[in-house]
């Protein structure tokens, strides 16, 4: 079997792996690169592979960086299916139609300014029409059940823990008469994180692909994490400011809106009107609401009893239209406002921090990770200056990042994850999805505890296991 490491190599964005096996192709994830803008569109454009090739997707979780490419694919000839849990297949829904919105109008502005320069114009990444095709592909299937990828080829899917849906994926091979367990960890959660279950790591595994985003960084205890939103809070509303939190519409925004409502019902913050300013978020509410076979226990038994209030409580609005999202720029009085992305690098809550950054009363809170090049990052990194919409800002807003919100595993749940299979058992371990000095560290440390043949591969490189 040979491994093709097409995207998610020395970088935390635009995951993509090819299996070739028993004379088939099997991709693993379809995400999209992020990072400067000209530079995203030609990589993401093109594939390093013929798509029509490829004779099936396995997708670990919906999150743009590993899903966001799947309709580019299927425009430029993959007709397969694209196996994920139901509660992925549900999310996608939404955010592949979602991203395509983006593409035409970042095409449209980006043309706008071409055709004032005489320069040649660009056409979307994908449409709205692609997205919607390449969702016809779409097999859901549930966690711990065993399905047929092609020949020789079994896979299952165990909860990672990281968002709603989110998998690690055991691909079990037989190929001229030996077997192999590869396991992929896609994104790996955390314990103890409010609503979705702990993740559940995969064992006994021959050749593992581990992320690395945080490889060697370990969490702030979360324990802190509502005293010091709840201060931030309160300061802001002291200045007369507003809170704008960039966040991802699925997953993050979720749990803002859990910490808050507890937060409301202690009267530990004053009750100032939230906006969930994301149609994506919205709907991903109401996703949420149709697969609570992935909350935990508690979550599970609160919306038993109040499916209603659990993600929208009294005092939190939803933003659907984008005139009523414009019309927050009018507000006065202190509020806060939930809008993706949580990189900053589209979406609704750019408008919101042109808008914003500019004002020392407000708060910019970051509640997840950037990568780099993204505004978000440069935000974070403390640039006095920032560009917008192509335009400078001067930032004289507070600028805050609070590190307790990560779904994603730190370097100790990493290599616990890695820990379910012993040296002598685990062959070769891929180290991806992580910026270098991630997963050197992550390297570095996997060789202390005995692992051998510890890869970091380059992006393109091809492994035969």
């Amino acid at each position: 079997m040979q491994i093709q490491f097409l995207g998610g190599a020395r970088t935390v964005t635009g995951s993509q792996f090819l299996l070739s096996v028993n004379g088939e192709k099997v991709l693993l994830e379809c995400g999209l690169f992020q990072g400067r803008r000209g530079e995203t569109y030609r990589k993401n454009l093109n594939f390093d592979y013929n798509p029509a090739d490829v004779d099936a997707v396995l997708l670990s979780h919906a999150h743009i960086d590993h899903a966001g490419n799947i309709p580019n694919l299927c425009k430029h000839g993959f007709s397969k299916r694209i196996f994920a849990t139901s509660a992925t297949v549900d999310l996608c829904q939404i955010m592949l139609r979602d991203s395509a919105f983006l593409h035409e109008k970042d095409a449209e502005w980006v043309n706008k300014l071409h055709a004032e320069r005489g320069e040649p114009l660009i056409e979307p990444l994908y449409t709205i029409d692609d997205a919607e095709e390449s969702l016809t592909h779409f097999v859901g299937i549930q966690y711990e059940k065993p399905f047929s990828v092609g020949k020789g080829v079994t896979a299952t899917f165990r909860d990672a823990g990281h968002i709603l849906g989110s998998a690690s994926v055991l691909v079990e091979v037989e190929e001229e008469g030996r077997r192999l367990r590869l396991g992929y960890s896609g994104d790996i959660g955390r314990k103890d994180m409010p609503i979705i279950r702990d993740p559940r790591f995969l064992n006994d595994l021959d050749v593992l692909i581990v992320e690395s985003t945080y490889g060697n960084r370990v969490h702030e205890d979360p324990s802190g994490a509502e005293q010091e939103l709840a201060e931030i809070i309160r300061r802001t509303v002291k200045r007369r400011g507003k809170v704008i939190i960039p966040a991802f519409a699925v997953g993050r925004t979720q749990h803002i809106v859990h910490l808050l409502h507890g937060l409301f019902d202690q009267n530990r913050i004053p009750r100032i009107p939230v906006y969930v300013d994301s149609p994506m978020a919205c709907n991903a509410i109401e996703v949420y609401r149709s697969h609570p076979e992935c909350f935990d226990r508690e979550t599970y038994f609160r919306f038993v009893n109040d499916a209603d209030d659990l993600f929208t409580p009294p005092g939190f609005t939803c933003v659907r239209k984008a005139e009523a999202s414009m019309r927050l720029n009018d507000l006065a009085e202190p509020h806060i406002i939930i809008a993706a992305s949580g990189m900053a690098e589209g979406g609704r809550v750019l408008h919101h921090l042109k808008n914003n950054v500019g004002n020392s009363r407000n708060t910019v809170l970051f509640v997840g990770f950037a990568a780099e090049h993204t505004l978000g990052r440069r935000l974070m990194d403390g640039d006095k200056t920032v560009k917008i919409f192509g335009e400078e800002h001067r930032v004289k807003s507070e600028v805050v990042t609070m590190p307790y919100f990560s779904a994603h595993a730190d370097r100790n749940g990493i290599l616990e994850f890695v820990a379910a299979t012993p040296p002598e058992k685990l062959k070769t371990i891929f180290i991806v999805h992580g910026e270098l000095s991630q997963t050197e560290a992550l390297k570095e440390a996997l060789d202390e505890r005995g692992y051998r043949d510890l890869v970091i591969p380059e992006q393109l490189e091809t492994h035969t296991v």
